[in-house]
């Protein structure tokens, strides 16, 4: 069942938009996932930009569409990088998406989480079900930047986290949830086993959402969009690599060119998507 107020066709729209607007996004992500980042939002038809000096985060806001924060591989500059970021990005009125990688880990990774949710929070968080939970202030056993736990576990506490924050939360896993302040609820259910044997593809998804946002002025709607290409892209992806016996080395190649080459007719066909109703 489909949301009568999002479909696949409205979906479809916003990937056409990026295509044609080539937003740039500017991301201030981690060493591991940098170019794997960039390549998936070139494939997608955005526009990466990865600026992570403390002189020039602001200025490269100024032009962009969309500002990614990912805390992956943490050092104090950056956060303060993001920080800066962070504050031109909400004046200025791009969507602001906060990548929550490792959270509970650490005490220094929760404290920046916590720095970068204290004033003027993101639009959109997106995380795995323990990183949710745990920036949602849930204790939760973190294993790496790895989930311990389902996305259905953390349901509430995204629900709790969006509220909180008015803003947007995806929690990415086997079902994907996308939830905002407002009581919206769509599960995604396609994607692949094989997009966690490559590193960086969750990052990615974050930074394809901060491509959707930038051209969907509805978040809650960008997310979605977001989520539902990538995973309808990652489930194709497994189908063209199992058709030549490849691995996850094959399947990162595939996945890069099925979020390049996606039309819409095989888009709609695939897409799996739920309106949650309560």
């Amino acid at each position: 069942m489909m949301s009568h107020a999002l479909t696949a066709e409205n979906l479809w729209e916003d990937v056409l938009a990026v295509r044609a607007q080539s937003p740039l996004v500017h991301s201030i992500t981690n060493f591991v996932a940098m170019n794997f980042n960039a390549n998936m939002l070139l494939a997608l038809g955005a526009s990466p930009v990865m600026a992570h000096a403390l002189e020039e985060v602001e200025d490269m806001v100024e032009i962009a569409q969309a500002l990614v924060l990912n805390i992956g591989t943490l050092e104090t500059g950056w956060i303060r990088a993001m920080t800066l970021a962070k504050r031109r990005a909400r004046l200025k009125g791009i969507p602001v998406i906060l990548d929550p990688v490792g959270a509970g880990a650490t005490s220094y990774r929760n404290s920046c989480i916590a720095e970068l949710l204290a004033v003027d929070p993101p639009n959109i968080i997106r995380g795995n079900a323990s990183e949710v939970m745990s920036v949602a202030g849930l204790s939760i056993a973190t294993k790496g930047v790895d989930s311990s736990a389902s996305s259905d576990d953390a349901i509430g506490a995204a629900m709790a986290l969006a509220q909180k924050t008015s803003g947007v939360v995806c929690i990415s896993g086997v079902i994907d949830h996308v939830m905002d302040g407002a009581g919206r609820h769509i599960t995604l259910s396609n994607g692949s086993a094989l997009m966690t044997k490559v590193t960086g593809v969750g990052c990615s998804a974050t930074a394809i959402i901060g491509a959707f946002s930038a051209v969907q002025p509805d978040v809650f709607r960008a997310t979605v969009g977001a989520m539902a290409y990538l995973g309808v892209a990652g489930e194709i992806a497994e189908q063209n690599t199992m058709a030549t016996n490849g691995g996850s080395g094959s399947y990162q190649v595939n996945l890069l060119d099925v979020v390049n080459l996606l039309d819409g007719a095989m888009f709609i066909k695939t897409l799996k998507m739920e309106l949650m109703k309560y």
